[in-house]
């Protein structure tokens, strides 16, 4: 199955099965239009000498400063080269694929004025498996992956480094064995290629994908501890969760009442207390605002995995270019960072559920710490 890129209606689950699993992509006949008639639209800008952003000046605080002909050729060269740089381990393969893919949905709105040949040797790269070399550490803060983006760039010179059928190869070596020519860069190709927050995007989307499924799992192991505690399930009736409203919590008591149907303590077969401890009682509040925090992180990810982050942007029906900051990362940064805090949360949750179960004191009639044979065998005894 071939994924059609058309700048719109990318989700995490496209972002995966192209990362992680290797989906072809193919970009839109109509993208293809747009990309053409934005490039034709700059060319005549550059010969006609408008000053625009990042394509005739420098960049950042040389913004001021005009490039002449010759310099306009070069610069974009030279704009990667100096924003090629960062440390650490190597990022792993299926966020730079995940990166690549949302760039090229960027492109295909036919906003940021690059050559459509710069667009079609990421396509490439993604289908024959030549994934650049990026570390994972380079991009400040949530301000755009110049730094890894340049990385990824590196490879439309024949530069930089590339896996290629388990190997980590030149840039040079790894596209001529796959037979993806090499387009170089020209007149704002360089900056097309990297002013997003495509790394940051692509990693947000893989991780919400494997969030979401354990969020599943963590309700699995509730209901199992909450079968082993002999709990109280009224607090999971679903009356309590829609009095209150929380779309999450209605949705985890639901999820929970299912797992445990059929047993003893669904159908009141077993003695239990008046009101169990948080950690049992609070589980929809808990996993269900993660379920609900998670989603609006999703809703964030894919407005920007659909949406035009580059500068400057190109409006080719208008004839006018714009500079602005839509390479800035914080609409995915900030619920990102909340995503984070409710995945700890649930896991404090559970952590406190297992110290139930270990506590001879607290888990009504287990064997402690889970062993038979206690003190010959530790079970989980610290």
């Amino acid at each position: 199955m071939t994924l059609i890129i058309s700048g719109s209606n990318l989700k995490i689950e496209n972002i995966v099965s192209v990362a992680r699993f290797d989906e072809k992509v193919e970009l839109h006949p109509d993208a293809k239009k747009r990309i053409n008639a934005c490039r034709a639209m700059l060319e005549k800008k550059i010969e006609a000498h408008e000053i625009m952003y990042g394509v005739n000046t420098g960049i950042g605080e040389f913004s001021e400063v005009v490039l002449n002909d010759d310099q306009v050729k070069e610069f974009q060269k030279y704009l990667i080269y100096n924003h090629a740089a960062g440390i650490g381990d190597p990022a792993p393969i299926e966020y730079v694929r995940g990166a690549m893919l949302g760039r090229i949905n960027v492109h295909a709105h036919g906003n940021s004025g690059c050559r459509l040949e710069i667009t079609q040797t990421l396509v490439e790269m993604l289908n024959k498996g030549v994934t650049p070399f990026v570390c994972q550490k380079g991009s400040v803060g949530a301000c755009g992956d110049l730094a890894p983006m340049s990385q990824i760039a590196l490879l439309m010179m024949g530069e930089g480094k590339a896996y290629y059928k388990g190997e980590l190869l030149e840039g040079k070596d790894a596209m001529n064995k796959a037979g993806i020519p090499i387009p170089g860069l020209q007149a704002r190709d360089g900056l097309a290629a990297i002013n997003g927050s495509n790394v940051l995007t692509a990693m947000s989307a893989i991780f919400l994908y494997d969030a979401m499924r354990w969020l599943k799992q963590a309700e699995i192991a509730a209901a199992m501890s909450l079968e082993a505690l002999k709990a109280n399930m009224k607090p999971y009736h679903p009356k309590i969760h829609e009095v209150r409203g929380f779309r999450g919590a209605m949705r985890s008591a639901a999820a929970i009442r299912k797992l445990v149907a059929g047993g003893d303590i669904a159908e009141g077969k077993v003695k239990c207390k008046v009101q169990d401890a948080y950690s049992m009682r609070s589980t929809p509040q808990v996993i269900g605002a993660a379920h609900d925090a998670l989603d609006y992180a999703r809703s964030q990810v894919e407005i920007e995995l659909n949406g035009v982050g580059d500068n400057p942007i190109f409006f080719p029906e208008e004839n006018i270019q714009l500079s602005g900051a839509n390479f800035q990362g914080s609409p995915v940064s900030l619920p990102m960072d909340m995503a984070g805090a409710a995945i700890t949360m649930v896991c404090v949750l559970s952590e406190r559920r297992m110290n139930r179960l270990n506590n001879p004191a607290l888990s009504v009639g287990l064997p402690a710490f889970l062993t038979k044979g206690a003190g010959m065998f530790f079970g989980f005894d610290a």
